[in-house]
């Protein structure tokens, strides 16, 4: 069919002048493209039946390709989805977010070149990251127990395309210690602040550098934390301007708005 419907196209070309007949066979070769690859007959690329349908544009579209949210996911529906994505390169970088061992396990058996990163939850295909471009990403968490949730910020920001430091508890219980790092927080094009307890971290960061900081509360903290609520509602009220704030938990939108604010435009 594909070879047919374009040499009708082209055959139409026939008695055209020589410019015409030149724009009549590149519409002939587009539509044979077109056709070979089943969009015109219904059978887009990327569609994994009942299932997903692979969103293969957005990186022409957006500049950052789609990720995959493994929760809720059964092991057949990230295995087919993991098989999509292998077979049409044109998917880019990949990442797999909320991916648990067991999760994980399944898709590094379709793919298993991929990058596991088991604190962050985040498998990553293909594993080397692109080169660095961009303004620098600098991602601070207040305490230890928010590295999970920094560390999917981090690999994020660096899939995206961005060089990125982590900065590891410096909490506002110990002010010096951020201190200590503000050359490197001044350095940045974008910083991602990641809190629990109290939240207050972002707001001291925001008042201390010129960079945009995207403030991320996690769940961390005992009772009246309310599971990151406390801090979510700390950051909102943030004194400093300059303070954008993701939802708790959501390392991958931290690190993905940060890596989009220090991009080279």
């Amino acid at each position: 069919m594909t070879e047919r419907v374009a040499q009708q196209v082209a055959s139409g070309a026939q008695g055209l002048a020589p410019g015409d007949q030149e724009a009549a066979a590149e519409l002939a070769d587009a539509l044979a493209e077109a056709l070979a690859s089943g969009v015109l007959d219904g059978a887009a690329p990327g569609i994994v039946e009942g299932i997903a349908e692979l969103d293969l544009e957005r990186g022409r579209r957006r500049g950052y390709p789609e990720a995959v949210f493994t929760e809720g996911k059964t092991p057949n529906q990230l295995r087919a989805i993991a098989l999509a994505i292998r077979d049409n390169p044109e998917a880019g970088i990949t990442l797999f977010t909320r991916a648990d061992a067991e999760r994980a396990a399944v898709v590094l058996e379709v793919l298993p070149e991929a990058r596991y990163e088991p604190e962050a939850r985040l498998v990553a295909w293909p594993a080397e990251p692109p080169p660095p471009t961009g303004r620098p990403v600098v991602v601070a968490c207040a305490g230890t127990s928010d590295l999970p949730v920094a560390r999917e910020a981090a690999l994020t920001a660096e899939y995206l395309g961005r060089h990125v430091t982590l900065v590891a508890d410096v909490g506002v219980a110990g002010l010096h210690r951020i201190v200590r790092h503000l050359p490197t927080l001044r350095g940045a094009g974008a910083i991602v602040v990641v809190a629990g307890m109290d939240g207050a971290l972002p707001s001291v960061v925001a008042g201390l550098v010129s960079a945009p900081v995207v403030a991320c509360p996690t769940s961390v903290g005992y009772g009246a934390a309310f599971g990151g609520i406390a801090p979510l509602l700390t950051m909102l009220n943030a004194c400093a301007p300059g303070v954008g704030v993701v939802n708790i938990d959501n390392g991958y939108g931290a690190g993905h708005l940060a890596a989009q604010i220090a991009a080279t435009h």
